[in-house]
């Protein structure tokens, strides 16, 4: 066995979620596999921090004495926004020894602060992604998916986002079978894959200023089923199709297209989750008419089949491709 040893970066107003959570990820693997991770967290001076929520965090050590590990973590939380300079000048001149750099949340803000993210595909919170590309413009990012992996670096979505990467990770090192274990013992039940979507289709696009589009966006969301075409939809709101089209775009920050995508996805992925109707029968609930159609539009958004989603996500054990495992 080899063991794998993870930094933790800890500073002031870190989000603690964001340190806790894939700690106990790697943690409840080592315990699991019996090939335990080095776990170290360290400060820029090793002194105690506070993080966002109040709580004190005692660090292993300081940053300088620490050697090159195996992965190397950052976290999130109001302490990225302005940063001691001595954070970014380390993880510029160390990161790179790291065999993996991961981030969680907000934490992607100082890895391209350090440069490590130039050239590369990113993620961070949602609500930050267009702070990162207009900052950081050599980034490639993508507000989409929970976590990306770009070779050697990888950045997640905002806080509960760390576990799922941290569980891919333990997937990669010790196995399927380890990972699932380690999120049923954290009752993580729905073990997200990284492209799935951060957020729902409403929380994606920005609430319309005029109330025919407002009434619009709650009325597709209520009917995914309808005929929902630009044409029709433009009809509905009272505009002519390409003053719809560029208002629907300019007021919610969206194509309407692309909103219809979302909300049909989203109205599937609760189905396939919550009920034990068929493949056609949601497929033509949600408005894509045929299995088919439905199958297209999960690949290419979730990177997966409306079947195999349904086996890792919903509750009833009869839909799932693994038996129950026990932690000892």
């Amino acid at each position: 066995m080899t063991q794998r040893s993870v930094l933790v970066v800890v500073f002031d107003d870190v989000q603690s979620l964001d340190v806790t959570g894939p700690v106990e990820v790697f943690t409840g693997a080592g315990r699991h596999s019996g090939d335990p991770y080095e776990i170290r967290t360290a400060s820029l001076d090793g002194a105690p921090v506070r993080t966002s929520s109040g709580l004190t965090l005692v660090p292993d050590g300081a940053l300088p004495d620490a050697g090159a590990p195996h992965t190397l973590l950052v976290p999130g939380g109001n302490g990225t926004r302005r940063p001691a300079p001595g954070l970014i000048d380390w993880l510029r001149e160390h990161a790179r020894h790291a065999e993996r750099v991961v981030s969680v949340c907000s934490g992607a803000l100082l890895l391209a602060g350090a440069g490590l993210l130039d050239g590369r595909r990113a993620t961070t919170h949602w609500s930050l992604c267009g702070h990162l590309a207009e900052t950081y413009p050599d980034v490639e990012v993508d507000p989409d998916p929970i976590f990306v992996r770009d070779g050697n670096v990888a950045t997640s979505a905002g806080v509960t986002a760390g576990i799922d990467l941290a569980l891919a990770l333990v997937e990669e090192d010790h196995g399927r079978d380890t990972a699932l274990t380690v999120a049923r013992h954290l009752v993580v039940f729905l073990r997200r894959p990284g492209n799935q979507a951060q957020f729902s289709a409403q929380l994606a696009a920005q609430t319309a200023r005029r109330e025919p589009l407002r009434e619009l966006q709650q009325w597709i969301t209520e009917h995914p089923d309808a005929d929902l075409s630009v044409e029709r939809l433009a009809e509905r709101a009272g505009f002519s199709p390409r003053h719809f089209a560029r208002a629907f775009r300019s007021e919610t920050g969206t194509t309407p297209g692309r909103y219809v995508e979302r909300v049909r996805l989203e109205h599937a992925r609760r189905l396939l989750e919550d009920t034990a109707d068929g493949v056609g029968r949601i497929s033509r609930a949600c408005g894509y008419g045929t299995p088919e159609a439905m199958r297209r539009a999960f690949v290419k958004a979730l990177g997966t089949a409306p079947a195999e989603y349904r086996r890792r996500f919903h509750p009833d054990p009869r839909f799932h491709p693994d038996p129950p495992v026990r932690i000892p």
